[in-house]
């Protein structure tokens, strides 16, 4: 451990169990406090992985920061709520550490504070997305006809043909990041769920 770490955690208070079979009130106490500090900076480090995104085109026309902003900005201007737009704004954040799987990593970051609609949304963009494309790559392009029992399936077509398929214009004039960055403070400000709200939610 370098010295910088050691000074950090010279300025917090730790819990003294070994396994977690052998923590106090004493410790949890520690824990919920730093859990409520690490909480509030959920906002930053979002921003901060969007910003990732930037110079990252992947052979897109546009990178994928400009793409995220894009489809939020589509989205804000055709008057979705905040929810919503924020959802647009990070819908392909997950690119970068979830490959495979991104839009299952975008919509477990925006599940505690959005609609059960606007995740599901984000969750199941990728196979709507690839109305637009599967078939270019030897792929099913109606792969998100297996979705079509669900309530929110022309929800998630929609979000796909308005703003995600349409995003790719590098001559569209999008709002920068600081544009949105209150929307996703105001967003992300409290959980709507979560199974931890009950202990560690602070009360307004």
């Amino acid at each position: 451990m370098n010295a910088h770490a050691d000074t950090l955690n010279a300025e917090h208070e730790h819990a003294k169990f070994r396994e977690m079979k052998e923590g106090t009130a004493q410790d949890w106490a520690i824990i919920g406090k730093e859990y409520m500090e690490h909480a509030k900076g959920l906002p930053d480090r979002v921003l901060d992985h969007l910003r990732l995104l930037e110079g990252d085109f992947g052979g897109f026309p546009v990178d994928r920061l400009e793409h995220s902003l894009q489809t939020a900005t589509r989205a804000h201007r055709d008057g979705r709520d905040e929810q919503y737009v924020v959802m647009a704004l990070l819908h392909d954040i997950g690119d970068t550490l979830g490959s495979y799987n991104h839009p299952e990593v975008a919509a477990s970051i925006i599940k505690p504070f959005v609609s059960e609609e606007v995740h599901w949304i984000c969750q199941n963009h990728g196979a709507f997305q690839g109305y637009y494309y599967f078939h270019f790559l030897g792929m099913d392009k109606d792969a998100r006809e297996k979705f079509r029992g669900s309530p929110y399936f022309d929800a998630c077509a929609e979000f796909c043909e308005k703003y995600d398929q349409a995003a790719f214009d590098p001559d569209y004039d999008s709002e920068n990041l600081d544009f949105f960055e209150p929307m996703v403070r105001r967003v992300m400000a409290r959980p709507l769920a979560s199974m931890y709200s009950k202990a560690l939610i602070e009360d307004d």
